[in-house]
């Protein structure tokens, strides 16, 4: 399975160091490591789309299983991601203690948490990061509204 973590603010490479509001610990990424990081599915119109999926169950604080997706252009999805993908969907199973059993008769498709034991604290996450970019269709939507300010203004406009 391929695992991706993406980052908003993390240790950034040269050339890419800037300070933010959160202290000078705080690193921003370049756009464009972003960019490469999260991809993305970009139509026609400047929508881009981008998919991510995480599954993570943490006991006592320690994390015991994880499994991650990233589809970073759905337009061009690979044959490895979509094994990927298809592996996500079989689930996690996670089983804390001893006596546990457990045999699905299909996929399990989420996760499945058994504990024989008292006084756990397990913690399931389960992350969907879907991104949809909108900025060319606001940048189109602008430029029709000054085009149509212009025409409006002009003279000899009715």
């Amino acid at each position: 399975m391929w695992f991706a973590t993406a980052w908003p603010c993390v240790a950034a490479g040269p050339g890419e160091a800037t300070v933010g509001a959160l202290g000078p610990e705080w690193v921003a990424v370049a756009p464009e490591r972003l960019e490469r990081t999260r991809g993305g599915f970009q139509l026609p119109s400047g929508l881009a789309l981008s998919f991510g999926i995480e599954r993570v169950v943490h006991v006592n604080g320690t994390l015991v299983a994880s499994a991650s997706v990233h589809i970073p252009d759905v337009a061009r999805m690979t044959a490895a991601q979509a094994r990927d993908l298809a592996e996500m969907n079989r689930g996690l199973l996670v089983q804390v203690g001893e006596g546990n059993a457990f045999t699905p008769s299909t996929a399990i498709n989420g996760v499945v948490i058994q504990n024989t034991l008292g006084g756990q604290e397990v913690r399931a996450l389960t992350t969907l990061d879907v991104g949809v970019g909108t900025l060319g269709m606001f940048q189109q939507l602008n430029a029709n509204a000054a085009l149509q300010d212009a025409l409006n203004t002009a003279a000899g406009a009715p």
